[in-house]
């Protein structure tokens, strides 16, 4: 009886074998599943519920139907066009200012610091007592050295949501400027030195060194800030509370009086319709930092 001969069949390679974690990886990992369960629990999951929330049409449909969602809207731009912009750019100037190295502008920058570094809550809530046009401190000033009584500061909308901007810019303006000193530091010397040598002027060292290097910087921290101001409801909030008349609300007041209202899906709706706006931000801010 014959045999049939087989051919030989090669085992296949093994695949190659999986590294076992280690000991630091796995630490890591352990270490960071507190952050990231925070980031869950506290960050994403009130965003994705706030848009549950806001998913049904008539909410949105109620929302543009109340007069007041309208002039907040508008509150809103005026805001951030000018509060922003005029923020930014005293924050660039201020920057030049003590960017110098001389002792008295070091001790100068520990109280421009301070208005950023105090909590909002007794700042801003302190100008709307020097405000007040029965015994703020302000019209108190007013009536001893004038014999005038002073303007109802917080009664009139323009006024009012003026003052808000400017509380707002006081506030912030220290962080904006720090940013930007930061900026100004990381430019080499040698390149203002050789500008010198050259005979330039002030004007043209920063027109031709200083904003070239800190375009890309400035451009990010105003749209950060823009970002930013559209979820802030501290300045207006606490010194105005949206009124006269809720005729200073932005965006975000408008949603703390949905809620005070017992209106929980137009809050959330009001904050929705900023996304528009803020993504396309971001997108931008983002395209711009990776090249």
């Amino acid at each position: 009886m014959s045999t049939i001969a087989l051919p030989d069949i090669k085992p296949l390679p093994a695949g190659p074998a999986k590294k076992a974690w280690s000991p630091w990886q796995k630490w890591g990992l352990i270490l960071l599943t507190p952050y990231i369960l925070v980031f869950l629990v506290f960050a994403l999951f009130p965003v994705a519920y706030g848009l549950w929330l806001a998913r049904h049409p008539v909410s949105y449909q109620h929302l543009f139907e109340d007069p007041i969602f309208f002039r907040s809207a508008l509150n809103t731009v005026v805001f951030l066009v000018i509060a922003i912009n005029v923020k930014m750019l005293i924050a660039l100037f201020l920057s030049g200012f003590f960017v110098q190295a001389r002792t008295w502008i070091k001790w100068l920058s520990l109280l421009f610091i301070l208005p950023w570094a105090v909590p909002s809550i007794p700042t801003i809530l302190s100008f709307r007592f020097m405000l007040n046009p029965e015994w703020g401190i302000i019209n108190s000033l007013i009536f001893r050295y004038t014999g005038l009584d002073g303007p109802n500061w917080l009664n009139d909308p323009a006024l009012a949501l003026g003052l808000a901007m400017l509380v707002h810019i006081w506030k912030s303006l220290p962080f904006w400027t720090l940013i930007l000193i930061a900026g100004r530091l990381a430019i080499p010397k040698e390149m203002y030195e050789a500008a010198s040598v050259d005979g330039a002027t002030q004007w043209q060292k920063f027109k031709f060194i200083t904003w070239p290097s800190m375009r890309t910087l400035y451009l990010t921290c105003t749209i950060l800030s823009t970002i930013w101001t559209l979820g802030d409801f501290n300045s207006v909030y606490l010194l105005t509370g949206g009124g006269p008349a809720d005729l200073t609300n932005v965006l975000a007041t408008l949603g703390i009086r949905y809620l005070r209202l017992d209106l929980v899906d137009l809050a959330m709706a009001a904050i929705v319709v900023a996304l528009p706006a803020v993504v396309p931000l971001m997108y931008f801010m983002m395209k711009r930092l990776s090249k």
